[in-house]
């Protein structure tokens, strides 16, 4: 069965519409399943206004459905992505909120980092997300929670997250590889690495300084030394200095 959306069997008389050029002026027909049309007039090829991408926006077989889609939707497919990474996330921690809460503001650290770094905020809040993901299964398996044991177990559990949710594999693997040495950079990293790095040393140092505070020099010598970014070394400032 086709989507109802789709078929023609469903549409209404709206459903073929002129939509006016955004370059020249001149009318365009489009049908409501063409995500975008050229004008004959001057050749300029735009998005269709009125469609609803809604459900394109997350779903796998979007692209065998209505044909390629254009960069806007694209973009979009990623930006749920994280969203819905997020929802996975915390369902599989089901109660346990402490989990939930660390990585939550890590990924709030990582977004603020990635605004003034640059690199693929998808990736990067994906990771943040789902970086201590195989924290439970160390401590089954190992009885530990080292980072070790958490680099161990998390990609299995990330890579069946991300392939339930329709990812792409070089996304996948990314932040599988992320996931995999996040406690342990190596001598070369991604910006996406750092970035990710240095929200979770944030957040982890800021826990730490609850539980027991870290005396300011001891801080402001970690901050310098210790942060892969300079944005992430700024957040530090912001974070673990603020008076």
């Amino acid at each position: 069965m086709r989507c109802p959306g789709q078929d023609t069997l469903y549409w209404k008389e709206d459903a073929i519409y002129e939509v006016r050029c955004p370059e020249c002026g001149k009318d365009v027909e489009f049908f409501k399943d063409d995500t975008a049309r050229k004008c004959e007039h001057c050749g300029h090829r735009f998005v269709n206004p009125k469609m609803d991408f809604g459900c394109a926006a997350y779903c796998k077989y979007a692209e065998q459905c209505i044909g390629t889609l254009p960069p806007e939707v694209l973009a979009q497919q990623e930006n749920l992505l994280k969203d819905r990474v997020a929802v996975e996330m915390k369902k599989y921690f089901r109660t346990d909120f402490k989990r939930i809460g660390h990585a939550t503001r890590v990924a709030r650290y990582a977004e603020r980092i990635c605004r003034e770094e640059g690199g693929d905020l998808a990736v990067i809040l994906s990771a943040a997300y789902l970086h201590d993901i195989g924290i439970h299964e160390a401590e089954k398996k190992h009885g530990s929670t080292s980072g070790k044991y958490q680099e161990l177990e998390g990609p299995p559990i990330a890579r069946e997250i991300l392939e339930k949710l329709g990812a792409k594999e070089q996304m996948i693997e990314e932040v599988c590889d992320i996931v995999g040495h996040h406690h342990h950079p190596r001598p070369e990293e991604s910006l996406n690495f750092k970035i990710l790095y240095d929200a979770d040393l944030i957040e982890n140092l800021s826990e730490k300084h609850k539980e027991k505070e870290i005396e300011k020099e001891r801080l402001e010598k970690i901050i310098a030394k210790s942060f892969l970014t300079e944005s992430g070394a700024r957040e530090a400032e912001k974070v673990l200095l603020k008076k």
